[in-house]
């Protein structure tokens, strides 16, 4: 954790150092984990598996932006909660975003932009349901993010969409066994509004 925020926060540093702009953002976003697995519920040979169903979350955070020949480069770092409804429970996840992109302004205010999404996870909790579950296997995990954004003079409006490289499970606490477990990965559309403060 402390890796990815020194890291983070020299990127933001170094933008700054070369008079980038810098801001606010905040929105909502729309999305879900990956599979729930049950293991004690059994079909053939095959435990179940539950696809998670999206449900609307929301994010807020700060960024950086470095400009040089309409190409950018856009550091960010973001508090996420995602909720996932998987029918007799709700997953939710709290994590801490960093994602590092670049972009192009392609024609007047519209722009594209993708890159690395580096997450750590704060916290992973179940709802509605007295299941426990454990932390995820890995606090830090790396994905992606791409997307297009408008820009009117100060105001931005970013649409994008994340996913992940590969599984970050979280399993079951029972009394005896593991008899379950959640992909903690994202995969969700980011809507945001942004205001550049200089």
């Amino acid at each position: 954790m402390k890796k990815l925020i020194l890291l983070t926060f020299i990127l933001i540093g170094g933008t700054a150092m070369a008079q980038a702009t810098y801001g606010l953002k905040g929105g909502l976003n729309y999305g879900a984990t990956g599979d729930y697995e049950n293991y004690t519920q059994v079909v053939g040979d095959a435990s179940t598996v539950v696809e998670g169903k999206e449900k609307t979350g929301y994010h807020l955070g700060a960024f950086a932006k470095l400009e040089f020949l309409g190409i950018f480069l856009q550091p960010e770092v973001v508090y996420t909660r995602l909720n996932t409804d998987y029918g007799q429970f709700d997953y939710n996840l709290t994590k801490i975003d960093a994602p590092v992109l670049v972009g192009i302004n392609v024609l007047g205010p519209l722009n594209i932009k993708a890159g690395p999404s580096f997450q750590y996870v704060l916290k992973n909790e179940l709802e509605n349901t007295p299941l426990s579950i454990s932390n995820v296997e890995n606090e830090i995990t790396v994905g992606y993010q791409l997307g297009v954004g408008l820009e009117f003079g100060n105001l931005g409006f970013d649409a994008r969409y994340e996913g992940a490289f590969k599984e970050n499970n979280a399993f079951g606490e029972a009394a005896t066994d593991r008899n379950f477990k959640i992909d903690s990965r994202p995969s969700q559309w980011i809507l945001s509004v942004s205001y550049t403060l200089n």
